[in-house]
Order: structure tokens, then sequence, then C-alpha cells
């Protein structure tokens, strides 16, 4: 290879070597420049921000002003939603539906004709809202169990009144009978609410059972509170009797077509509105079991939990004494019949086998002769007497 051959070479390796540095000096600057764009919106970002927010973003907290942002009223009082700090208020009004699929055509007449009539008759803008609610029958269950124990306790003490009636000789048979009467029925009575009370538990486990809930709502938009002409007890005051009063002449107007209905109370619009914000939590947490359990309270007053257990044992023990007494007493009382028995058998058992050898001759007078049973019968007579 030839001078000039070596030196081109070398010229255009050198040339490319710059070239390749260039390009790569040239994305080196691009890279930098995005950096620092990005640094720079980050600052503008947090720049309003204290340096705790900037660092640590758990250090978020919510309150309960922040809370009530997210909800659609201010609060519920007197029966009434307050909506836009005191611009609106709501009433509603529950309605019991009819089961028109049932009624005859005449029925169904009537009711077309009541709705219609009560369409005719309003007067102002009024919503209707329908909520499907899951039903519960946790409640019903436990009223149901406590009317059971009374009965429980009203057959155990028919049954021990029963009971020291047969021990006494101071009662007819028309009165035992009347009381043997009344603890069958008792006890059918108790029988046949420990059934209802099974099956009840046993639909319970179904979480299909829904149940459709009606509503009419209507509303209140003071006109003189922009201007301050009432302050807000007087237009609070003015505020539930037109409402009340729209919600009375609505109630008679439905109840035309057989759709009875009833003013909600502060209570019942809080459920309300609790299953309608939390549609999967009320299934399995109830208002009136928050409501129990305090969770509106601003501090917990819970009771210590040994104590809390302690009560608990002493109410069982109570119980379970009850029922142990109660069985303890009947049986004691069975066995006091069966002795008393016993003992007026062996009061008349001279009497006993004397009719009973009276009976055996008088079985065999073909066989001894009419003559020896008279005679026997008279020597047991007259050892009788003696």
């Amino acid at each position: 290879m030839s001078d000039n051959q070596i030196s081109s070479f070398l010229t255009i390796s050198l040339v490319t070597l710059v070239v390749i540095f260039f390009i790569l000096l040239v994305v080196l600057v691009v890279l930098m420049l995005k950096e620092k764009n990005k640094d720079k919106a980050k600052n503008i970002g947090n720049k309003d921000l204290p340096n705790e927010s900037k660092n640590v973003k758990k250090d978020i907290e919510y309150t309960k002003n922040s809370i009530f942002d997210f909800m659609e009223f201010d609060k519920i009082e007197d029966n009434m939603i307050i909506r836009k700090k005191g611009r609106q208020y709501i009433m509603v009004i529950e309605c019991q539906g009819v089961n028109y699929d049932l009624m005859s055509g005449l029925e169904k007449n009537s009711v077309e004709q009541g709705f219609l009539q009560f369409l005719n008759t309003l007067r102002y803008p009024i919503q209707l809202y329908i909520q499907t609610r899951t039903v519960n029958l946790g409640s019903s269950i436990s009223r149901y169990k406590e009317r059971v124990n009374h009965i429980r306790d009203e057959y155990m003490r028919k049954q021990m009144e029963y009971n020291s009636m047969l021990n006494s000789d101071g009662y007819t048979e028309k009165e035992i009978n009347n009381a043997r009467f009344e603890l069958v029925k008792a006890q059918n009575l108790y029988e046949y609410g420990l059934d209802i009370i099974n099956n009840t538990e046993k639909m319970n486990l179904n979480k299909n059972i829904l149940k459709k809930h009606y509503y009419v709502i209507i509303s209140y938009v003071p006109e003189e509170n922009s201007n301050g002409g009432y302050d807000t007890e007087e237009i609070k005051s003015m505020a539930f009797s037109d409402l009340y009063t729209k919600a009375q002449a609505l109630i008679n107007s439905l109840g035309v077509c057989d759709v009875s209905g009833k003013v909600l109370d502060s209570e019942e619009l809080a459920e309300l509105l609790y299953i309608a914000y939390n549609r999967d939590e009320s299934e399995n947490y109830p208002l009136e079991n928050a409501l129990r359990a305090g969770v509106d309270d601003l501090y917990s007053t819970a009771k210590n939990v040994l104590d809390k257990r302690m009560k608990e044992i002493d109410t069982e023990v109570q119980t379970k004494a009850n029922i142990k007494a109660n069985e303890a007493a009947i049986e004691a009382m069975m066995n006091q019949d069966k002795l008393r028995r016993v003992k007026q058998k062996e009061e008349r058992m001279n009497e006993l086998i004397d009719v009973m050898a009276k009976s055996l001759l008088d079985e065999n007078e073909e066989i001894l002769g009419e003559d020896v049973v008279e005679d026997a019968k008279t020597i047991i007579d007259k050892e009788k007497t003696e």
C-alpha cells in the first residue's frame, strides 16, 4: 500500500469519528433539555404546596368538611333534607304499592282514574324515586324469638299449674279438662312459633329476596332567601309548613287509587340516603347496626370487654337456671303425683284385695255354686267389718 492510500484511509477514519462524536453530543444535549423541562414542570406543580406535601404524599388527611363536599346535601333536620346551604328543602313520601295484576277489570279502571285525578291535581313539580333493597329478616327473627320465649314461659307456667291441679283434690274434672285444653293449646302455639323461626332463618339465607320502595319527592326553594328578608329559622319554618301541606295533599290524592303513603321522618331519611350512598355495604351492615355501634359518636364510650363478657355470662346463667328450675319442678311434681298414687293404693290395699276376691268368686260361680259364693262373700265382709 502506497503512502497516498494510507493517508486517504486515515483521513476518512478521522472524519467518521468526528461525525459520530458530533451525533453523540447532539443526543446528549437533547436529553439534558428534556430532563430540565421535566424538573421545571414538577416545580411549577408543587409551587403552592407546603414542604411536607411535596415530599410525603401519604400525609394528606380527609376531614369532615372535605367528605361533605362529595355529598349532594347539607344535613337532615325536621324531617327534611337541606341542600345548597339552605336554598332548597326536600321532603320525601314513601308509598305502598298495590298489586295491579291481581285486580279485576273494574278495580283496575278505578285505580287508573284515581291516578289520573292525582296527576291533574299537581300544581308543582315532583320526582318519583324507586329504591331496591335486599330484604333483611334479622330484626324480624329477633322479634319472633322474643315472642316465642314469652310463649315458652307461658307454656311452662300452665304445665306447672296443670300438674298442681292433678296433685290437688280441690278441682273438678271439668276444670282439669279445661286446664289440659289450655296446656295443649299453649304447647301447639310454642311448637308453631319454633317452626316459623326455623323457616324464616332458612329464608334469610337467600340473598336474592329483593323489595322495591317507592317514593315521591317534593322540594321547596325559598323565594326570599336571596335578599335576606327572613332569617334561617323563619325560612325553615316556612319550608316545613309548605312541604308538609303539599305532602298531605299528595297522600290524600294517592289514597283515591288505593295507594297509601307517609312522610319519612329524619331517621328514615338518613336510612334512605345511607342505602343510596352505600349500595353494597348496606346489605351486610344496615344503618341501625351502625347507629347501635355508635359510628356517629365523637368519642368512644364502650365498656370494658371483660365487663361485657361478665354481663353476658350472668344473663345466660339466669336464663338456663330458670329453665332448669322449671324442668326440675315439673319432674318433682310428677314424682309427688306418683308417690301420692302409691300411698293411696297402699291405704286401699285391703279394700282392693276384697274387691278382687269377690270378683274371682263371681267368675267361678258356676263351678263353686251360688250358695258357696254368697257365703264366701259374707265371710269377706265380716272380716272387713272386724
